[in-house]
């Protein structure tokens, strides 16, 4: 896959950085001798979709904290609707936890693990009195729930005995019932502020083949039941969460306590949400069903495939999560920052290349034909060891179209008739004319050049203030560039008017192709996931669409930074 880990990246904890409040819990929980200091956490994702950078955020938090104080981190699967799960999500989340760089310990886990455990603790808060079997249809019990400002009702089944409520739900398991018909729910209060504590559904019935029990079962547990249970089995010490969760707080407590059972302590801290960009898995499950994009690693999607494809760098992914750091209360983050974070980050390891996004043919008049140099290029500026490379130089090269101007507008100081610029690495040349074809295109330029003045320097000191960037026709490698911008239109896409949904704001621009691109034989036969900068035009990424016959790459992030003059001003970071 592109952009492999690499050999030496690992988390590890910075002593510099302050504690945020979730490690400040676990720190005084292990001074104070909690869980004889046992630190134990998880990361649980329901494999109903890829994960996109939202989950990196609870990913590096949770195996963070596990390795910064000495404990485990679970990687378990929350896989209690069969309808909406796949074993294709189960291997990519794991693909994409490994990728960025993080091991679990001991194997996989999964809620359907725990099926019959908590088929046994359902059965015992039955004999207790504390559940009970309703006939009422999903929609009727949603119905009954009430709301906000109105009490619920009481299902009518709400008093039947244990004995009777026991041989339903054991009924229930044996599918003498159809689907939908009858649901297990817990016997708390209906007329409790909160809603999650109005007697909840803990099993509905439903027949579909589950990715790992096959058709064993045709009762699955809801979300709600499952999620305590499974920390409480696992010995999970810090149970950290979505703020979605703290209104579902009270019931998990509610279902460990009636057990009887270990009882992990949830805490739960601010999503991530980016400005232009959609983080419902739903939602990008969406786009992907309707071909809005070419699917779940489409690099415009926030998926970390998505995102390993594009270029981004596990290290660069993990500096944005500390940078924005874990708060109490939801806001909205600038995807400048994030982007600028994978600057920083590629700015100290892509190697320079030169690529001529659009070609643009010039011809060195007095150069000698035939003639091939190669001329010494500095692979990384950043890098000491880097080193450099050779790079051919001939009569006839690409520069970009942009680089050149019939008549120069104020502050171009590229190339135009009777200036000099200098060629990277190469010589000053002095424009001498073009060529236009039948429709006035410019397509072909001529210049001279000055032999006194390779490597980009002027023996008699004079200075130019242009450097272009080119390739050698005869020996560039023909590539396609695709120049990805923001998915949507709009920082929120949720926010839409009456009648409209996201998808109004899709970018009908966020792709651009190019597909008679000419980069420098160096390229030759680059892998996946190659990361380099193409001097003056961005950093790129070798795509896994590249053949023997064509390189494709897809643009990371442009070269201008944004972000530091936001920083200055103390922007970055929307109010939610």
């Amino acid at each position: 896959m592109p952009n492999a880990k690499p050999d030496n990246f690992e988390i590890s904890a910075d002593p510099k950085r302050s504690l945020d409040f979730v490690r400040t819990i676990v720190k005084t929980d292990i001074a104070s001798g909690k869980n004889d200091g046992r630190v134990h956490t998880r990361f649980p994702p329901e494999p109903n979709g890829y994960l996109h950078i939202g989950h990196a955020k609870s990913i590096f938090l949770n195996f963070g904290i596990a390795e910064e104080f000495g404990g485990k981190c679970n990687l378990r699967f929350d896989d209690t609707n069969p309808v909406k799960e796949e074993e294709e999500y189960v291997e990519s989340i794991q693909e994409d936890v490994r990728w960025l760089g993080l091991t679990w310990e001991g194997a996989p886990l999964f809620a359907s693990d725990y099926f019959e455990q908590m088929y046994a603790w359902a059965e015992k808060l039955i004999e207790d009195g504390k559940a009970y079997v309703c006939d009422l249809p999903l929609e009727e019990v949603r119905q009954g729930r009430g709301t906000l400002t109105k009490p619920g009702i009481n299902s009518p089944h709400r008093d039947r005995s244990p004995s009777e409520n026991l041989d339903l739900f054991r009924k229930m398991r044996a599918g003498e019932f159809p689907d939908g018909s009858r649901t297990l729910r817990a016997k708390i209060d209906m007329t409790h502020a909160n809603m999650n504590m109005r007697d909840p559904v803990m099993y509905r019935i439903l027949r579909a083949t589950h990715h790992r029990t096959g058709d064993a079962w045709c009762i699955y547990p809801m979300y709600d039941w499952a999620h305590g249970n499974e920390d409480s089995i696992e010995g999970i010490t810090h149970s950290i969460c979505t703020l979605e969760f703290e209104d579902h707080r009270p019931l998990y407590d509610w279902f460990l306590d009636s057990l009887g059972v270990f009882h992990p302590q949830q805490i739960e801290f601010a999503r991530l949400d980016l400005t232009y960009t959609m983080m419902s898995k739903r939602k990008l499950l969406e786009l992907v069903v309707d071909g809005k994009v070419s699917g779940w690693d489409d690099p415009r999607m926030p998926t970390i495939s998505g995102l390993r494809r594009r270029g981004y760098s596990p290290e660069s992914i993990r500096n944005f999560c500390e940078r924005i750091g874990v708060a109490k209360f939801n806001s909205t983050i600038d995807i400048q920052l994030l982007e600028h974070c994978v600057r920083e980050d590629l700015n100290k390891r892509a190697p320079r290349v030169m690529g001529v996004m659009r070609p643009l043919k010039l011809v060195i008049e007095n150069y000698p034909e035939g003639q091939v140099e190669e001329l010494d290029a500095i692979n990384n500026p950043e890098d000491p060891e880097a080193g450099t490379r050779k790079v051919p130089f001939s009569k006839v090269l690409y520069i970009e179209q942009a680089d050149f101007r019939e008549a120069a507008p104020r502050k171009f100081f590229r190339m135009v008739p009777g200036r000099e610029v200098r060629l990277r690495y190469g010589y000053f040349v002095t424009c001498t004319g073009c060529t236009k074809d039948e429709s006035g295109t410019v397509v072909e330029v001529q210049c001279s050049y000055d032999p006194e003045t390779k490597g980009g320097d002027s023996p008699d000191g004079r200075k130019v203030k242009g450097t272009i960037h080119w390739v050698s026709a005869a020996r560039a490698l023909d590539a396609e560039l695709r120049l990805y911008g923001h998915l949507f239109t709009q920082e929120n896409p949720s926010d839409t008017a009456e009648g409209q949904t996201y998808l109004d704001h899709l970018n009908p621009d966020s792709l651009e192709v190019i597909r008679d691109a000419k980069v420098e034989p160096s390229l030759a036969g680059a892998a996946p996931g190659t990361q380099v900068q193409f001097e003056r035009n961005g950093y790129f990424c070798v795509d896994v669409d590249t053949t023997a016959d064509k390189l494709v790459f897809n643009r990371t992030v442009t070269l201008k930074d944004s972000w530091k003059k936001i920083e200055k001003k103390g922007g970055g970071e929307k109010g939610g």
